[in-house]
C-alpha cells in the first residue's frame, strides 16, 4: 500500500501544476485587473498605481506571473499577496480553508450517519410506511436546490431565533469558556451544514437502500441463514458491509461535491470559508488569492480521492492496493 500511495503523490504533481496555469490563463481572458477600481478613485496618484502594477507583476504577460508565482511558491512556501484582503494569501487560505474543513467535516458526519442507517431501514422495511418516509426525504433532497434550501434556511433562522444567520462565531465568543466555544461553533456551524448535506445524505440513502436490496437477495444470505445465524447478524456484518463498497468509492467524489456546493451555502448564508472567498476573489480579480484558492480545492479532492481508496482497501479484504 504504501508503493500506491507513493504513486499516486507523483501522479497528482502535473496536476498541482496545471491547476494554477489554467487559472492564470483564464483571469487573464477578463477585461482589467483588480487595480481598474482603484484607477477610478482621483485621491490615488497615478504614480502609486503604476507602482503597484509593476510591484505585482500586472505588467507582464501571464504566464510570466504564471512562472514567478510558481517559483515563489516551491521555494519560498510563498502563494503571493492579496491585495483585496492586504495581506498575504497564505493566512487568508489558512483562515478560509479551515472554517471550510470544519464545515464539509461536519456535513460529512450528518450524510453518513443519517443516510446509512435510513437507508438500511428503508430496504429491511420496504414498501412499508418507513420505506415511504425515506424516499419522500430522498425526493425532497435531490429536488430543492441548495440556493432555495438556503434561503428557506435563513427564514427559519430568522423566524424561530434558535439558529443565528451568518458568520462562524458570537460577538461575545472571546469571553466564553472553552466548552463555550465549542458549542458557540457547533450552533453556528449546524445551519449551513445540514443545508451542504441535504443532497448528498438523499443520494446515499438512495444508494445504500438499493445496494442493500441486492445484497439481500444474494446467494450468500440464503446460506447463513441456513447456517444458524440471527438476522441481524445476516443483515449487519454480511449485506450492510458488502453494500457499504460503492459508497466508499464515491467518498472521494463527495468531498469534490462538498466543494462545490459550499460556495454556494457559504455566499448565501454569509459563511466565511474558502467557497465564499473564490467568489469574492473573482469579483475583485485578485488573481493570487484565486490561484491559491482552487488550487487548495484540488488538494483536497485528490486527497479525498486517496482516502476513499485507502478505506475501500481496508473495507474489503479482496480489494487489494498494489
Amino acid at each position: 500500500m504504501r508503493t500506491y500511495i507513493l504513486r499516486r503523490l507523483v501522479q497528482v504533481i502535473p496536476i498541482l501544476l496545471l491547476v494554477p496555469f489554467l487559472t492564470f490563463f483564464l483571469i487573464d481572458l477578463a477585461p482589467g485587473n483588480i487595480l481598474d477600481a482603484w484607477k477610478l478613485n482621483p485621491q490615488i496618484p497615478t504614480e502609486v498605481i503604476e507602482q503597484m502594477t509593476v510591484q505585482y507583476g500586472l505588467d507582464q504577460p501571464w504566464y510570466a506571473r504564471y512562472f514567478s508565482w510558481l517559483k515563489g511558491a516551491v521555494l519560498h512556501l510563498d502563494m503571493g499577496y492579496s491585495v483585496s484582503n492586504k495581506r498575504p494569501v497564505a493566512p487568508v487560505i489558512g483562515e478560509r480553508l479551515f472554517n471550510t474543513f470544519i464545515l464539509a467535516l461536519l456535513a460529512t458526519c450528518i450524510e453518513w450517519f443519517v443516510a446509512i442507517p435510513l437507508g438500511i431501514l428503508s430496504a429491511t422495511r420496504q414498501y412499508s410506511w418507513v420505506d415511504k418516509i425515506c424516499s419522500a426525504i430522498a425526493f425532497l433532497g435531490l429536488s430543492i436546490p441548495a440556493v432555495f434550501l438556503s434561503l428557506l434556511a435563513l427564514l427559519f433562522a430568522k423566524e424561530t431565533g434558535w439558529f443565528p444567520i451568518g458568520g462562524l462565531r458570537s460577538l461575545e465568543y472571546d469571553t466564553f469558556t472553552a466548552g463555550q466555544k465549542v458549542l458557540d461553533i457547533l450552533h453556528h456551524l449546524f445551519l449551513p451544514a445540514a443545508v451542504l448535506a441535504a443532497s448528498g445524505l438523499a443520494s446515499y440513502m438512495r444508494q445504500m437502500r438499493g445496494n442493500l436490496l441486492d445484497e439481500l437477495r444474494a446467494d450468500y444470505l440464503i446460506t447463513a441463514r441456513a447456517k444458524g445465524l440471527s438476522e441481524p447478524v445476516v443483515i449487519g456484518k454480511h449485506a450492510v458491509r458488502n453494500a457499504l463498497n460503492p459508497l466508499i468509492t464515491l467518498f472521494g467524489f463527495s468531498l469534490s461535491g462538498l466543494l462545490s456546493g459550499s460556495v454556494l451555502v457559504e455566499t448565501v448564508m454569509s459563511y466565511p470559508g474558502l467557497g465564499r472567498t473564490v467568489v469574492e476573489a473573482l469579483f475583485a480579480q485578485d488573481e493570487y488569492l484565486v490561484v491559491a484558492s482552487l488550487l487548495m480545492g484540488t488538494v483536497l479532492l485528490i486527497a479525498g480521492n486517496l482516502i476513499a481508496d485507502i478505506l475501500l482497501a481496508l473495507s474489503d479484504p479482496r480489494i487489494r492496493l498494489q
